[in-house]
């Protein structure tokens, strides 16, 4: 059996991406590293991936004998949650994100793996819910390929707009004047899945500035 152990980054020239055979899986299995699966040709191979890493649609594998796998994301029960004014769908995605959901996030819709308590707290804020079989890729900032912590320099402005959506749905106004100048100097050892709280291997070494 053939040991599929490593993921190219390179890119591929079109005719050997087509040739390649395919591996097809849901989300919860693009997100183990070590399993064992069938191509879709009917092969058996072990999976044996760096830990953490969370395999994405078009992603090209390397199996121990230099052979390539192309992956699939495949079709499963999701919600596409859409919603006549942005705010409600702002709104949404402020919970999803407050529960630590996995979410997809298009132009105009949010998708998430089928949930009937989550479904049933979107459509109580207002949204559209629909159920549909669909390949399902969430954001990759937050729940594999990246972490997202109160450092970056974008948290601010998202911590900011879904603090501004909380506040407008429960009437409450706040005025902060915070001023900061951060200097950061990180080093991150990340062997972890979707709960920050829990890894190891943090050192910061943080100069702050309030202003």
């Amino acid at each position: 059996m053939r040991t599929i152990d490593k993921r190219l980054t390179a890119k591929l020239a079109n005719v050997l991406v087509k040739r390649a055979p395919t591996l097809t899986l849901p989300y919860d299995m693009r997100c183990k590293s070590r399993f064992a699966a069938t191509l879709d040709s009917g092969e058996e191979v072990g999976i044996v991936l760096p830990r953490g890493t969370i395999l994405r649609e078009g992603d090209m594998l390397v199996a121990d004998d230099g052979g390539l796998v192309r992956v699939i994301a495949a079709a499963q029960s999701v919600l596409r949650v859409r919603a006549h004014e942005r705010l409600t769908l702002t709104r949404a995605a402020y919970h999803l994100g407050n529960r630590h959901t996995p979410v997809e996030v298009g132009t105009d819709e949010l998708k998430l793996e089928a949930d009937p308590v989550l479904e049933d707290m979107l459509k109580r804020l207002g949204a559209q819910v629909e159920r549909a079989e669909l390949p399902f890729q969430p954001e990759a900032g937050a729940y594999g390929g990246g972490h997202r912590h109160g450092h970056d320099e974008t948290f601010a402005e998202d911590y900011a707009l879904a603090q501004r959506v909380f506040d407008e749905h429960h009437g409450h106004a706040h005025d902060h004047a915070h001023s900061h100048d951060h200097s950061h100097d990180h080093a991150h050892d990340h062997d972890c899945g979707h709960d920050h709280a829990h890894c190891d291997g943090h050192a910061h070494d943080h100069s702050h500035e309030h202003r």
